[in-house]
């Protein structure tokens, strides 16, 4: 039996706000729109705010209508089978893609705008539960598109600190960790990028309650993002953005400096 898959509930939430668009475009409610159309006005409801899908017909019903010239079919023909992130990361998603800065500090693994195709394999290839192979491959491809933020014409001023062990752990074997290695080292050489590494000799440091990312806005709002194993957290209160930037600027004293991080990561490549 073929396993069902899961539908991609953010793009099901684009055409659903494409199509209240341009309802209201048409001076409709969603009741007036159900009516016009007799059908329910939970059904227009639901589909506006991606709770159902919008089926073929029904969207050729709706383009007609709203004369949308076939918009909302062409959307449900190429809706995506899987979210490339689930739905709590979609605003980070955006967030990070339009920030002017971001600073990123991580324990566990390399950071995610600094991963290589091999790694982001190796990494989610082995993760529990496991993702179908459709799945795994929507992921990886939408986590090496985020490195498109390290090539903008203007690109946002980033600083990285990483704890020695995520630099340690051979995540995918040999090649893939000296592949992984010598990004990061590539990396740390643009000149808006600061690497800096957190060793494993410091016997306490600030950041031992996890990782988190801290970011400005093009309107200069400062923001910050946390995550666990089940779930994530964007942080507003300006005093818990406080809170976390302060732990940042100690965690970068504690850090070895950029130079420092630099030669560390050649040695581990020459004992790779």
């Amino acid at each position: 039996m073929t396993p069902t898959r899961r539908k991609n509930q953010s793009a099901l939430r684009m055409l659903g706000r494409q199509l209240a668009a341009a309802r209201r475009a048409k001076g409709f409610s969603q009741a007036g729109l159900a009516a016009a159309l007799k059908m329910h006005e939970e059904t227009v409801a639901s589909i506006e705010q991606g709770r159902r899908a919008l089926k073929q017909d029904i969207a050729e019903l709706f383009d007609d209508f709203l004369d949308t010239k076939g918009t909302l079919a062409a959307g449900v023909a190429n809706l995506p089978e899987v979210d490339q992130f689930p739905l709590w990361a979609e605003e980070y998603i955006e967030q990070e893609r339009q920030a002017i800065a971001l600073s990123w500090y991580d324990a566990l693994v390399v950071p995610g705008l600094l991963q290589t195709a091999g790694y982001l394999r190796a990494l989610l290839g082995n993760r529990v539960p496991a993702y179908d192979t459709d799945e795994l491959e929507t992921k990886i491809a939408g986590r090496v598109e985020r490195r498109a933020i390290l090539h903008r014409k203007e690109p946002p001023t980033l600083s990285f600190v990483i704890w020695e062990p995520a630099l340690l752990w051979p995540t995918g074997g040999p090649e893939i960790h000296c592949e992984q290695l010598r990004f990061l080292w590539e990396c740390s050489q643009l000149p808006f990028v600061s690497l800096q590494v957190l060793p494993l000799s410091r016997p306490h440091h600030a950041g031992d309650a996890g990782p988190f990312t801290l970011l400005e806005s093009p309107d200069h709002q400062h923001l910050a993002y946390t995550e666990s194993q089940r779930g994530s957290q964007w942080v507003s209160d300006p005093d818990e953005v406080s809170i976390l930037a302060r732990k940042y600027a100690m965690l970068r004293t504690q850090a070895l400096t950029i130079e420092d991080s630099r030669r560390l990561l050649n040695r581990l490549l020459g004992d790779l």
